[in-house]
């Protein structure tokens, strides 16, 4: 098992990203967040190689963006 298949809980996804429980929730329901997995009755959590593959992908996008010339 490598670190990146880990199962992370929601506090661990929240500094991850930088984000509040319910940006996340937002972006999940808008499909532009990975599922969380349902570990128990009350229980979840994210696969730590998913929510890095977001944040590689965001920052790729962000990147792109400021590369881009502005309109004079």
């Amino acid at each position: 098992m490598s670190p990146n298949d880990r199962i992370i809980r929601l506090p661990d996804v929240e500094k991850a990203v930088g984000l509040k429980k319910s940006a996340i929730y937002k972006l999940i329901k808008a499909g532009e967040f990975p599922h969380q997995l349902k570990l128990g009755k009350h229980a979840s959590g994210w696969l730590e190689a998913d929510v890095q593959a977001w944040i590689r992908k965001k920052a790729g996008r962000e990147s792109a963006n400021d590369e881009q010339p502005q309109a004079a």
